[in-house]
């Protein structure tokens, strides 16, 4: 694995590729992440980094979170994120270190995880998708009531995990091999191409996607290049030859001088 850091869902807009092409994105905002503990083999069993984002009050944390952070001298923080590491990738980080966006690039792929919306108590058809009754004459009350779910007799009852009415979303929740479109420095915000779960505001966590890809930015400051055959400029068309043509008109003209003679000498006779 990789380390990732954690950050909030701005909102989705569009931008626009040097050839005119929309491109949906979803801004993250990413402030400075804390590291608040790495963990070893021999502490704990495994390798990692605990980082930590945002601030909260020391009235709402509990004594031994608060505990937690005066051991590492760190700010009371909003959330708690571990990212599993090698040795090698473990490095030369330190407790209290900051986190920048410095550690992702424009093009790179990354997985986003969030919590889906909640959408409260639904029915089968929304839950899960399933097909209405019909809506005829004779069906009432019924259009979209879920059916039978058991039995008659042997086993009579019904199996855990059927598919029935109850609670749809609020659910942790991972998109995977998102494309980072263009990264704010000033702003500290990054773009994604298309759209991560969550409403806005809400946290995310952040880091590179394990599947294999190539690296290329969908943007570039750069203008695109005209090709060389837009470039030359077009040929002017070959004069034409009137030579010809004008000998013609002259050996037209001298059989017409000709046969006007002859048709005077024909009346003066």
């Amino acid at each position: 694995m990789s380390l990732g850091m954690i950050g909030q869902k701005a909102g989705m807009t569009r931008i626009f590729d040097n050839s005119g092409v929309s491109i949906p994105v979803t801004a993250i905002s990413l402030s400075p992440n804390t590291i608040t503990q790495i963990k070893t083999l021999e502490n704990d069993g495994y390798q990692a980094i605990q980082v930590s984002c945002g601030s909260k009050k020391e009235s709402k944390t509990s004594k031994a979170l608060q505990g937690h952070y005066k051991k590492g001298s760190i700010q009371l923080g909003r959330r708690l994120v571990e990212f599993r590491l090698n040795q090698k990738e473990i490095g030369d980080f330190k407790v209290g270190q900051k986190i920048s966006h410095d550690i992702f690039k424009e093009g790179e792929h990354v997985d986003i995880t969030g919590t889906t919306l909640g959408k409260g108590f639904q029915g089968g058809v929304k839950r899960h998708h399933f097909k209405t009754q019909d809506a005829t004459h004779g069906n009432s009350l019924s259009h979209r009531a879920l059916g039978s779910t058991g039995q008659c007799q042997d086993p009579g009852r019904v199996f855990k995990g059927k598919k029935m009415p109850g609670q749809l979303g609020n659910v942790k929740n991972t998109i995977q091999n998102l494309v980072i479109v263009k990264i704010l420095e000033d702003d500290n915000v990054i773009l994604v191409k298309g759209s991560i779960p969550g409403h806005d505001g809400s946290d995310i966590v952040i880091k590179h996607t394990r599947k294999k890809y190539t690296l290329k930015k969908l943007i570039t400051d750069e203008p695109e290049t005209k090709s060389e055959e837009n470039q030359t400029q077009p040929q002017e068309p070959p004069k034409k030859d009137t030579s010809p043509k004008e000998n013609n008109n002259e050996k037209n003209s001298e059989t017409t001088k000709s046969d006007s003679d002859v048709e005077k000498k024909d009346k003066t006779e």
